[in-house]
């Protein structure tokens, strides 16, 4: 395919719970967009080789409460928001203003899925959600997603995969606020099947009769989905 195809920086998301694939889909979809010849980088969030996450570290390590909910959703998803910020202004702000594909593992659109299950009340949730909306797109100036693939894998079936993952921050076997909390989790489960149809994601089912799809089969679905919207 023709890189020049792109007149125009996207923004490119995969998204879905924990223990869902998304790094091992990021990566197979950037290698094979790379391969087709588009200027593409990659980013991750949150971004911790970058001191922007120290807070973010701090909250999932239970510096500021042993539960998710010991830190309201305004205040967690600013953790996320600075790490965002900086990593667009140090990093890929003038690729993508020049015309780059940038797929991100994870975005404003976790911030949508994590924080926004604290909330129980629906209006106070379309409420958050619109606060959000305008604190990183409007606010902090980050681009809209153009496309948000949504890796939906049933919660039961993500603790399995998280069994023996090590911990992203401290590389151990220790799991972090989120991931050892079961109803933190079906609850994200919950809220990012909402906040899918909201905004119209991409929503990729990654289980069938319980088990989880073949890797290729799932990154298959993702691309032809991606590539029709060069």
């Amino acid at each position: 395919m023709d890189k020049d195809i792109v007149k125009k920086g996207k923004v490119i998301v995969i998204e879905g719970s924990d223990g869902s694939g998304k790094a091992t889909q990021t990566k197979k979809l950037f290698d094979r967009l790379a391969s087709d010849g588009f200027s593409i980088r990659k980013v991750e969030y949150p971004n911790y080789g970058s001191d922007s996450s120290a807070l973010v570290k701090m909250y999932l390590n239970g510096e500021f409460g042993s539960r998710p909910e010991d830190v309201n959703p305004y205040a967690a998803s600013s953790f996320y928001a600075v790490d965002r910020y900086a990593s667009y202004k140090k990093e890929w702000e003038g690729f993508y203003l020049q015309g780059g594909v940038v797929l991100a593992d994870r975005y404003t659109t976790a911030n949508m899925v994590h924080q926004a299950s604290k909330i129980e009340n629906p209006s106070e949730r379309e409420s958050f959600l619109d606060w959000l909306w305008d604190y990183e797109f409007v606010k902090l100036g980050l681009p809209v997603p153009d496309c948000v693939i949504f890796l939906d894998v049933d919660p039961s079936c993500s603790r399995m995969l998280m069994e023996n993952r090590s911990n992203k921050i401290s590389g151990e076997q220790d799991k972090d606020i989120h991931e050892k909390d079961p109803v933190f989790l079906r609850k994200s489960h919950e809220s990012s099947c909402q906040v899918a149809e909201k905004y119209g994601w991409i929503r990729v089912s990654c289980t069938e009769e319980g088990r989880l799809r073949e890797i290729d089969d799932i990154h298959e679905e993702i691309y032809s989905r991606v590539i029709n919207m060069f």
